[in-house]
């Protein structure tokens, strides 16, 4: 019997000091686990949940929350009734410790070893160790022309975002596309969902997020149209095994362009945007703010939209949860914390200057915003 105990705790303890060792070599991780074994997994996981409705890890979290509140009531009941003896202490941690061992290494198996691989700009073959003012200037000045080159997205009614199925096709096409040109981005099966959470989403600060446990994207239908095709191309990201926030951001930026919708384009030039604009600002911001005027009024309106929208759902909570999840986000491989998602204009800045793309880019948008301000001259600002 008394081995019988502890078999689980050999069994989760020697798994999770395997998973601690290989995690510290990220060449491995990349060739065994994130191209070896990970594709299988997250297909499995996609096969077996995708083409249910709704989300199955939701469900799955619901219950996880019953069970986390029974647990408390009966530890508050005992309390009060003086029922708490050093025996019933020492078997309740033992049980703790046991469920976040065993969360620990399915979570690790299933996703999580994806924050240990090789970094995506490395693979890319991106410069991201430094950037000057001056080519941060070039990326807003960049990304600002794209949006108001854009700019009709904003006034035609795209079929696109008329539904949550036509918006999740789309997502999926565009990662079929950029699969294409790089195999790794490609993505089938699929399953991305509306989250079951998205108004508390909304208070709680979230627009999306990646269960592993489930192999489920789900995204929050309730913010904003305009934001929500590049949300769901970085959930999609993160099922490819982008686990960085930054690498999800860039995998996003990388499909979402692909996309034949001016409503995707517009998304994902103004989530970019939104970034490289928030580090120009940290260094320069009067170039910054004479940046910001030239967008045209709508584009700047969604600003404002966006701003408003989550201003709404300002509550006590929120800082903390952001806080906690900042600390999330150290604790596996992104000191940064929540400035992480902010470290894809490095990899945008290489993407575009330094290789050279940026000038031929502006050519383009500069004949798509002679069409744009055409066709502006019938929607007046």
């Amino acid at each position: 019997m008394k081995h019988q105990r502890k078999a689980p705790w050999i069994v989760l303890l020697s798994l999770a000091l395997f998973i601690k060792i290989f995690s510290l070599f990220p060449n491995l991780v990349e060739q065994y686990y994130s191209r070896g074994v990970y594709p299988y997994i997250a297909k499995f996981q996609r096969l077996l949940l995708g083409w249910i409705p709704f989300s199955v890890g939701d469900i799955l979290y619901f219950f996880a929350g019953l069970y986390l509140v029974r647990v408390l009531v009966v530890v508050i009941r005992n309390l009060i009734r003086k029922q708490i003896n050093k025996q019933a202490v020492v078997s309740f941690f033992r049980e703790a410790v046991l469920i976040i061992l065993s969360i620990y290494v399915v979570f690790n198996l299933s996703w999580g070893l994806n924050y240990n691989r090789i970094p995506m700009a490395q693979r890319f073959g991106l410069n991201t160790t430094t950037y000057s003012t001056p080519e941060l200037y070039k990326l807003v000045q960049l990304l600002g022309d794209t949006l108001n080159a854009l700019d009709s997205a904003g006034i035609t009614d795209d079929t696109v975002l008329s539904t949550k199925r036509s918006l999740f096709d789309e997502a999926v096409n565009t990662y079929q596309i950029v699969g294409q040109q790089y195999p790794d981005l490609f993505y089938q099966p699929r399953s991305v969902k509306p989250s079951l959470y998205s108004y508390l989403g909304n208070y709680l600060g979230f627009s999306g997020y990646y269960n592993p446990f489930s192999g489920e994207a789900q995204v929050n239908t309730t913010i904003p149209a305009f934001v929500q095709p590049f949300v769901t191309c970085h959930e999609i990201g993160h099922q490819l095994g982008y686990a960085k926030e930054d690498e999800a951001n860039f995998s996003s930026f990388l499909s979402a362009r692909c996309s034949p919708s001016d409503a995707f384009l517009y998304s994902i030039y103004f989530d970019m945007y939104s970034y490289a604009r928030r580090e120009l600002y940290l260094r320069d911001s009067i170039q910054m703010k004479a940046l910001y005027k030239q967008l045209r009024p709508r584009v700047r309106r969604d600003f404002t939209t966006i701003r408003e929208f989550y201003k709404k759902y300002e509550n006590p909570f929120e800082p903390l949860i952001t806080k906690l999840y900042a600390q999330y986000l150290k604790a596996n491989q992104q000191p940064q914390g929540m400035m992480s998602y902010n470290e894809v204009v490095a990899m945008l800045i290489s993407y575009y200057i330094n290789e050279g793309a940026i000038e031929q880019e502006r050519s383009e948008i500069k004949g798509s915003a002679d069409s744009t301000r055409q066709a502006g001259e019938a929607y007046p600002d």
